[in-house]
Order: structure tokens, then sequence, then C-alpha cells
């Protein structure tokens, strides 16, 4: 979508007991939102007006599912506490959330959260004044816009939802004239706000296009696809143990004796979901979305342009597998934070600022060469995983062959070395395009150094890897800094929903729904799985697995579907919702979080592990807390609980 510039200015009401701090649904001035709304141009600004409140999904510092996933470790060193001090994310994963002044604060808009209220109270002053428009905003126009809105504001409603369970459902403003009796809201029970929300995105897909023709001006705005994508997924988190039969939540009820959360199971939510997943699937399918496959090189191996087809897949803009990305979703930022210096000389200019870096958790999750968990494989010596061996000759495309590297690093899938850099792994980019053994040794990928002193690694207290390993994934392949003060950063788009994410959306769903695993299910996740070069799942299991019936299964099927979505979907901030909506966060995050030692100085020194932090998550951390202020102004508001 074009970048409207938006002239609109609304200052806020303060109404009594400055309710608009906890619930921003009382309208603004009168005569400004009559103005917004005399001729097209001006309600076409309001219209990007309900776009900018879009959360930073992109952004370590917007983003609580970047930073507060386990996926990152991050320097704690003074010289980052100071420029980097909203980056909540951290503080989160080590228990210091709080509910004085909670961090990404969404309900208020405070501490790296936007405020959701307010961007739900501007759409729906959109959809309450658009049919005022004079007569050059078509009626067709007309319907398309409101149809957006009606997503934007659904959206806002769900990401609030994600966060803190039932919330004060806000379908309409609430009158300037109402007295504070009518302000103090109730939350609505879960499952009615999930209908409502629904509901909404139903209304909406009939007046939203198929697909977006005029690209240069639209790109990013809401279509068919987006909205049935997001539907799906909303009725997936909705039918997930973490809002579906959880004990835990029974006592949310409020002070007129409303449950808040239905504590008994429902089978029939995961029916509903896989419903709409397939449906979501097929409208994706006939708007041309598909599986993406790296084009912008043709002279490669095999096995390089797989490995660039699993890790350009989050950074090739607008790409045919991304269904929903917002314009303004930049991975500036995440690339800075993440891309490693290539020359030692890099330290004196900084061409970027990584100060983040994957755990070794990471490094453990992805697959085998033949499709299964590392401490599944009958072939892989997984008790040795961190002693070190010369890498083969058939993995020069991966590795430099001879070079002395952890037996963990070899044997892998492709999405590990298209997700990983480590010490003697290949880098493809950063001004380099020929492939292994083509052109000139300076022509051909990088070969990462990452013991202490050398180029990738530490070479100081700041700017090198934790943990030993480096992201690839986050940086476009394209960007390149030099030892020469020569620096480009490619700004690429952020996916917020992919084909592959629905397609395990469906799968999980499915399995959820039946008591045993059919054909479809094996089928698509399958379809992730032979993108990523790997065979189907009963294949794999049985040839490869010490649990080779683990696939036949209703439970074994789920922890497979389960860890393909944290392999698929790795530091695309899915991790941190997936294991809370899972309710399995509990099980990852009181675990220590591990790396390697980056003060090594021989590949054994370098290999050894240690724990970087020790981690609490309680039953509590599953739902973020209500600020205490919202509660003591708003009676009839509930804390979650535990806080």
């Amino acid at each position: 979508m074009k970048k409207l510039k938006i002239i609109i200015t609304i200052s806020v009401l303060v109404f009594s007991f400055a309710c608009s701090d906890y619930l921003d649904v009382v309208p603004d001035n009168v005569a400004t939102i009559d103005h917004a709304f005399l001729d097209r141009t001006s309600a076409e600004r309001y219209l990007a007006t309900c776009y900018t409140y879009f959360p930073e999904l992109s952004d370590p510092a917007g983003d609580p599912a970047i930073l507060g996933s386990d996926e990152w470790w991050a320097i704690e060193d003074d010289y980052y506490n100071s420029r980097n001090q909203s980056y909540a994310g951290l503080k989160i994963k080590k228990g210091e959330q709080n509910s004085n002044s909670p961090l990404f604060n969404f309900w208020d808009g405070y501490n790296g959260g936007k405020a959701c209220y307010r961007a739900i109270r501007d759409c729906n002053v959109f959809l309450e004044n658009i049919r005022k428009v004079g007569g050059d905003l078509s009626e067709e126009e007309a319907a398309r816009w409101t149809a957006e809105v009606k997503v934007l504001k659904a959206y806002y409603h769900f990401y609030m939802m994600r966060m803190y369970g039932p919330i004060p459902i806000v379908k309409e403003n609430l009158p300037i004239s109402s007295n504070i009796d009518e302000v103090r809201v109730y939350r609505d029970p879960f499952d009615e706000g999930i209908d409502y929300i629904v509901s909404l995105l139903d209304e909406a897909v009939p007046d939203l296009p198929l697909e977006i023709l005029n690209v240069s001006a639209e790109d990013g705005r809401i279509t068919k696809p987006i909205a049935l994508a997001l539907k799906a997924e909303i009725l997936v988190t909705a039918a997930s143990p973490l809002f579906n039969g959880n004990s835990d939540l029974d006592r949310l009820v409020d002070n007129r004796g409303v449950q808040l959360v239905n504590t008994t199971y429902d089978v029939s939510k995961w029916s509903r979901a896989a419903t709409a997943c397939k449906n979501a699937i097929d409208t994706c399918l006939l708007a041309g979305h598909q599986l993406y496959e790296f084009t912008k090189q043709t002279n490669l191996s095999d096995s390089t342009k797989l490995l660039m087809t699993l890790r350009h897949v989050v950074t090739d803009r607008w790409n045919k597998e991304i269904i929903w990305t917002e314009a303004k979703l930049s991975m500036y930022n995440y690339q800075r934070a993440t891309t490693p210096l290539f020359f030692i000389e890099q330290f004196q200019w900084m061409p970027t600022d990584p100060y983040m870096c994957p755990t070794l958790r990471m490094a453990e999750l992805f697959y085998t060469k033949n499709g299964v968990p590392i401490e599944e494989d009958t072939g892989f010596d997984y008790p040795n995983r961190f002693n070190t061996t010369a890498a083969p000759d058939e993995a020069k495309y991966y590795i430099q062959p001879g070079y002395e590297t952890a037996k963990l690093n070899i044997n892998r899938e492709a999405r590990f070395y298209a997700n990983l850099a480590f010490d003697g792994a290949i880098w493809f980019g950063n001004g380099r395009y020929k492939d292994v053994g083509d052109g000139a040794a300076n022509e051909q990928p990088w070969v990462f150094q990452t013991k202490k002193g050398q180029a990738q690694g530490k070479t100081s207290n700041i700017r090198y890897s934790l943990s030993g390993y480096w992201a690839k994934r986050t940086s476009h392949f394209e960007s390149v800094s030099t030892s020469s003060s020569s620096n480009v950063i490619v700004r690429s788009t952020f996916p917020v929903i992919r084909l592959a994410d629905l397609y395990l959306l469906y799968a999980e769903a499915l399995n959820e729904s039946m008591e045993i695993p059919n054909q479809d299910v094996y089928e698509y996740i399958d379809k992730v799985r032979e993108r990523a070069g790997l065979n189907g799942v009963m294949e794999s299991w049985q040839n490869a697995s010490r649990y080779p019936s683990k696939p036949s299964t209703k439970e074994g099927m789920r922890e497979i579907i389960q860890q393909e979505r944290m392999i698929e979907l790795a530091f695309e901030g899915k991790r941190f919702w997936d294991i809370r909506r899972w309710k399995t966060a509990h099980e990852w995050l009181n675990q220590p979080i591990r790396g390697l030692n980056p003060a090594g100085e021989t590949a054994q020194e370098l290999n050894s592990v240690r724990v970087l932090y020790t981690p609490e998550f309680s039953t509590k951390d599953y739902l973020f807390p209500i600020r205490q202020y919202n509660l003591r102004v708003n009676t009839n508001l509930i804390q979650n609980p535990y806080w």
C-alpha cells in the first residue's frame, strides 16, 4: 500500500476518571470527525490512519514474539542497555514482567505496545462515518474500504485476546455523553469475543479483492486471502489448549459471576478451525499464492538454490508465498540486530549492530538430513553431538570440507543450514554471489570463522554471538557490508502469515479434530517437508526414527506437527505464541538457555556448552497482565490469574 500521509490529528478526550487510558472507546472531537469524512480524499486518509496502528511485528523493540522468544538471546552490556532499553522482550523472558507498568502494553499503548483500543476506536469512527462521504466515493469503493477496516478491527481485537485472553469487545464507540458507569465496561467471555471477530471477517470477505492488481499503490492492503487466513489463525488459537478446556483459567470470573473462559474442552472447535483453514488455503491458491522458490539466480547448484529458497522466503519482498504483510513492516532493525560482521576491521565503524544470537536450542531443534529429530535418528550420534570432527566433502555447499566442527552441524536438514551459520558454515550473499567451487576464492560464499579473535567471533565485549551461532534467515542476501566502510541493508517485508504457515495450521487442526490422523494430515505437512527437500512424515519415521510408529497416532502427529512449525517458521515471531497456545511454554521456558563458548580458541573449546541464563516461567505468564491502574479506575475489570 502506498504510504498515505496522515494529516488528521485527534486529541484525547479527558473523561472523568481518565477513562480513555484504560479503554479508549469514547469518540473524540465530533467536528474534527465530521470534517474527516467530507470527501473521498479525507476519508482515504482516515483509512490509512486505521492501518497505522498495526504492530511492529518485524522490530525486536515492538514485537514481544521476537526477543521474548527462547529462539534468541542477547548481549547484556551497559552499551546495549543504554541504547536498547525499549527492547522489553528480553525482560519478559527474564521474568521481569509486572502489572504496575506492563511490558508490551498493547491495552494502553505503553512500553513497546501499540494502543489497540485507540486503534479499535478509530476503526469504529471510520465504520460509523464512511457513508457520509460525498458522491466522489463510489459504492464499490466504500464497501471495500469498510471491509478492510472490519478486518483491521478484528485483528486488533485478536492481537489483544491472544495476549490477555478475554477482553472488552468494542462493537461500537460509546456516545460522547456516556456517564462513568457506562464507560466502566466488563471483559467479554472469550468464546463470545471469538465469534464476534470472526463475524466481522465473514462480513468483510465478499467486498474484498481476491488479489491486489495495482501493486505499486496498494500492496499491503487487505484481500480475501488475508481475511480468511486470519480467520483460520484465530479459530486455531481458540481451539488450542490455552483457551479450550484450560482449568487454570477457572478463576477468571467477574463480579457479575460470569465465567470468562469455558474450561470444558470442545473438540468441535478444531473441526471449525480445520474448515476455516481449508477455505483459506483454497482461496489463497485461487489468488495465485504458492510455496516460494528462489529464482533470482539460475546458475547455482541445486543445493544452494534449496538453501536460498528456504532462507529467502522471509526476506523476498511481496513474494507469492506471503499471504499477508504490511507495507511498513521493514526488517531493517531485525537485520541490524542479528547480521554478523564480515571483517574484523568493521568493528571500528559498525555496519551492523549485532547483539542478538540464536540459542543452542535452535541448533538442536532442526531435523537430521533424514527428516527426524536428532535425538530420534538411529544414525545420528546424539550423545556425542558436541564432539568435533572434520566436515565431509559431500557437505561442501553447507560447510567448508575438512573444517573441524561439531558433529551437531553435520548431516542436518537443509533448513538448518538455511537458518543458521556456525564455525565453518557457508554464507551465500553479502556481495558474493558465486556458488561453491565457481569463480575466484573471493567470489565464492563466505566461510564463517567464529573462534575468539576471528572475523565472526568474539573480538570485544560487544557485537559477537554469545551462543556461537548466527541467524541467516533474518538477513537479506543482497545486503552488503564491506571492509571499506560501505554498507547497504536491503529493506524487506516481514510475513504476518504465509502459505506454509497455513498448511501447518490445517494439518494441526485436522489432526486434533479426529481420533487418528488421516491422509490429509500427512499431505499438508508433507507439502512443507517436500519443499524443504525431505521425504514425507511416514517414510521418514519408518526409515530413520527410533519410534517408527509415531506418525500413526494423534499424539505422535501432534508432536511432529508442533516441531515442524517451530522449524519451518523459525525466527518469524510464531514460536512465542505457539508454545503458549499449546500450553507447553512451561516445558520450554524453564529450561536453561544455552550456547557454545565464544572465548574458545580451538574447535573443541568453542564447542563446549555453557548456560547463558536459566529463566523461570509460571502459570501466570501464559497471559499478559492488565495494568493495575486500569483495575483501579474500572472496578468491573478483573486481573488475569496469579498477577
